[in-house]
């Protein structure tokens, strides 16, 4: 039954935008994004070093976002006075780690990681004038802090000292002493009494490790109790602010799972089942004076990729079991390369009153979505309303509801791989329906959730309109074709077919081009790359029929393949039928045989076995390279490309290119000198890949025409490796070449 609803409350969700009466509905989308490194202040190294939003906070009313900078040892200031336009407004070194931070007043309260190593852990709380950016004061701990938590009427500050395991030490085993402890500490006008300290000992309490509690995450509630998580301990206490004492505690109990992915194969496959699980969670925030929920990441034994509302006297009321795994499969968010571990790994947790209604925020680490729910009161399910896509590892997640502002902050920061960097990404709730998923899927035949991502391709049925065809690279093992309903909104897709040799999954395609054929089925193009074990070492092409079997295969030519390199084929055209039938390929990058700049665009006539070499001009690349990432025949000889550098951000390099091959004869193969096509720009892509209010992704490798004249574009999504999973899919309107 509880899956039941899911699903409803998942479809209904994802379909509001079909629906009139839907557009009065309050939704949350993303209005802005702020890039930490922007941040920093001149004397640091933005280039090289890393920069995260890890806890946030904000200023009392709602205008300044405070966050916390574990490897700059700093918190940052952000102006969201205009949310729509966040501004950098500071940056102040805290002398140690910040781990949370929370704000009274005028105050920021921040604790502050000192530890001169794990047996010796030791911390501070520093006390931050907003306005001056500076610290008036600090409070020696005792310890290393993690989580910190205001008290409503302002009278109390509770601190969960984890003074935490080394996990390099006999395998992180526990326990590992010194133990950790809850920290009070009291609030008087707006100062905190360092005297008046109090320390809870939490020791004793759960059955895994007694002596060392490894406290994790602290909420307090109406009634001054605060709850907190003993994480590695799979237990959970409470504890009454004025008197200190622990007032109730309870095991956070286990989960048996079925339906998800449990295998590191890079296939999603929901049938897998693990039993007994340990909760572990992570944060916790109250519903109410006598309920709280837990996201449920695990970090010892355990993690049961949910989250968990619980009654102060130790029931669950409901635990989400697989449905935010079946979420993230069904927007392409699901880490398959985490499928043995955690999965998602449910780690933030925020609760907020939004007018009549009290919101849940669950931020997935791994998957990079917030799901958003509203309670339902005690003894009821809470109602599934819609996701929110974030940065990569969305750590803090704040509701700001005197705003109508949602902001989560995001910690992952690539920049040592040329990736995206850390943010701190804006929300507002208004009327209308969810702008994100773009695109989500179906559940098949057995009930449970077509499971995609890193979709490289996209090409349309030619005869009915908003029927569209997707293909998924080599992030997974099987290569399959995904067929999306476009008319929708959001798109769903409503099939997948597995690409077939003699009946068995096909393997060692690496499929980033699709066309569809006139006489039925489809011609693949297949990249290869010799640097990797699990793919062929050269391009290809794979025409398979209308249910994904291979019924030919076609190798480059040596001439081709001996001037290969693992830049191939990206993108692949249909032209013509039975004789006259010529298939044209685009080469993502130049070749060891290209001039500099320039990249081939091949023709293979199936009838008589023949290539044809033709060249592509690129533009110069401002950063980074450029190259080719799609082929697409839009009729009259013509055809239209994508061209894109590999950067994300505003100034990332993305267009639509055309270009007309009439009169233009293809060299054969080997041949010295090869015409070149003549280009023409259609479209810069940036402001459409920025209009989801994200940063600029970089991969923007599908183009489609649909039998009604309606453009596509697509993202890769690079199957959640090092990526946020967010897949911009967007209709472009009625296509014209101009």
């Amino acid at each position: 039954m509880r899956r039941q609803m899911f699903l409803t409350a998942l479809a209904a969700a994802l379909m509001a935008g079909t629906s009139a009466a839907a557009l009065a509905e309050q939704s949350f989308n993303r209005i802005a994004t702020f890039p930490v490194v922007a941040n920093l202040p001149a004397d640091r190294d933005a280039q090289k070093k890393k920069t995260v939003a890890e806890i946030i906070a904000a200023s009392e009313d709602g205008n300044l976002l405070v966050y916390t900078d574990s490897p700059q040892n700093a918190v940052g200031f952000v102006d969201i006075t205009d949310p729509r336009q966040p501004k950098a407004a500071g940056f102040l070194p805290v002398g140690g780690e910040p781990t949370s931070v929370t704000v009274i007043g005028g105050k920021a309260f921040v604790a502050v990681n000192t530890s001169k190593s794990y047996k010796e852990p030791d911390g501070v709380l520093a006390v931050v004038d907003i306005a001056a950016k500076s610290i008036e004061a600090t409070c020696a701990l005792g310890g290393q802090p993690d989580s910190i938590a205001a008290s409503p009427d302002k009278a109390f500050l509770a601190i969960a000292i984890e003074n935490e395991r080394d996990e390099e030490e006999n395998k992180g085993k526990l326990p590992q002493l010194p133990a950790g402890n809850l920290t009070i500490l009291p609030v008087k006008g707006g100062a905190v009494d360092c005297a008046g300290k109090k320390t809870v000992d939490l020791t004793g309490l759960a059955g895994v490790a007694p002596e060392d509690p490894e406290p994790e995450f602290v909420a307090v509630n109406g009634r001054n109790e605060v709850v907190v998580t003993l994480q590695e301990n799979n237990h959970i206490a409470v504890v009454d602010l004025a008197t200190a004492k622990v007032v109730g505690h309870l095991p956070a109990g286990t989960v048996t799972l079925e339906a998800i992915d449990t295998k590191r194969d890079k296939i999603i496959s929901a049938t897998g089942r693990l039993e007994n699980v340990k909760r572990e969670p992570d944060a916790v925030k109250w519903l109410d004076d006598e309920r709280f929920v837990t996201a449920n990441e695990g970090d010892y034994e355990g993690g049961s990729r949910g989250f968990t509302i619980f009654r102060k006297d130790g029931t669950v009321e409901y635990d989400s079991g697989n449905a935010l795994e079946h979420l993230a499969m069904r927007i392409g968010h699901f880490p398959e390369k985490r499928a043995d571990k955690k999965g998602i790994e449910p780690e933030g947790i925020e609760v907020a009153r939004y007018g009549d209604e009290t919101l849940i925020f669950v931020g997935t680490e791994r998957s990079s979505f917030v799901a958003v729910y509203r309670d339902a009161g005690p003894g009821q399910a809470p109602q599934f309303l819609q996701v929110l896509p974030s940065g990569i590892g969305p750590e803090g997640l704040l509701a700001i509801p005197q705003r109508n502002l949602f902001v989560t902050a995001n910690e992952t920061d690539l920049v040592e791989d040329g990736g995206p960097r850390a943010t701190v990404m804006i929300y507002e709730r208004g009327e209308g329906a969810p702008v994100y998923p773009m695109i989500a899927s179906a559940d098949d035949a057995k009930g449970l959730p077509i499971a995609w991502g890193a979709l490289s391709g996209l090409a349309a049925d030619g005869a009915q309109p908003g029927r569209l065809f997707a293909v998924t690279d080599s992030a997974y093992a099987e290569a399959r074709i995904l067929e999306i309903d476009a008319a929708k909104k959001p798109a769903v897709i409503t099939r997948a077919i597995t690409v077939t040799r003699d009946g068995a999954p096909a393997k060692g395609l690496d499929i980033e081009g699709i066309a569809w054929r006139p006489a039925g089925g489809f011609w693949l193009a297949s990249e290869g790359n010799p640097e990797k074990k699990d793919v062929p070492t050269h391009s290809s092409l794979v025409r398979v029929d209308a249910e994904g079997a291979v019924v030919e295969e076609v190798a480059l030519p040596e001439t081709l393949a001996a001037a290969a390199t693992r830049f191939g084929f990206e993108g692949v055209a249909v032209v013509g039928e039975g004789a006259d039938e010529t298939v044209y390929v685009a080469v993502q990058r130049e070749w060891k045989d290209d001039p500099k700049g320039f990249v081939k665009i091949l023709t293979y006539k199936p009838a008589t076995k023949a290539w044809g070499v033709m060249r592509y001009p690129l533009d110069a690349a401002p950063k980074g390279w450029m190259g080719l990432s799609e082929l697409t025949y839009v009729g009259n000889d013509t055809f239209v490309v994508i061209e894109r550098d590999n950067q994300f951000g505003d100034k990332a390099v993305k267009t639509l290119q055309t270009f007309s091959v009439k009169g233009l004869t293809p060299a054969t193969v080997g041949e010295k000198d090869a015409p070149v096509v003549e280009k023409r720009k259609l479209r810069d892509l940036v402001p459409d890949l920025a209009s989801p209010k994200g940063y600029v992704l970089d991969k923007i490798e599908s183009f489609a025409v649909d039998a009604a004249g309606d453009a596509f574009i697509m993202t890769d999504n690079d199957g959640v490796d090092d990526a946020s999973g967010e897949t911009v899919f967007l209709n472009l309107g009625r296509f014209t070449v101009n």
